[in-house]
């Protein structure tokens, strides 16, 4: 994920552009950014009145929120030793063992199983 530019930077790109003296690849190259994001900076000045980055997006949502969330809580409760794809199924909801690995860090779960250890044959205790 990228990080949106400083409006420091913003500004000083912007006011080099306004000044003419120099060609827009020039600009690009004193201050390490595309002629490009020049462009779009500039369009965006001209369309919004504001050179500040646009907000984040969003995303998708979160499969498990709320009651979904609770649902594989309890899940994990019945079931310690389910794989993921069967927490996912157990839930009903629709998604990939990845979303359920999430909402489990989210919910701060853990699921280390405990590991089998043969008797000893030297000390059967």
């Amino acid at each position: 994920m990228t990080t949106a530019y400083s409006m420091d930077l913003r500004e000083r790109v912007a006011a080099a552009c306004d000044e003419g003296i120099d060609t827009r690849a020039e600009i690009a190259e004193r201050f390490i950014v595309s002629e490009s994001w020049i462009r779009r900076l500039l369009q965006r000045r001209r369309e919004t009145g504001s050179l500040a980055p646009r907000p984040h997006a969003g995303g998708r949502p979160p499969a498990f929120d709320g009651e979904t969330a609770e649902r594989l809580r309890q899940a994990v409760s019945e079931n310690p030793d389910a794989t993921l794809v069967q927490l996912g199924a157990a839930t009903g909801v629709s998604c990939g063992k990845s979303a359920v690995d999430r909402a489990l860090k989210r919910l701060q779960i853990t699921r280390k199983k405990s590991l089998y250890v043969r008797p000893s044959k030297i000390d059967p205790s």
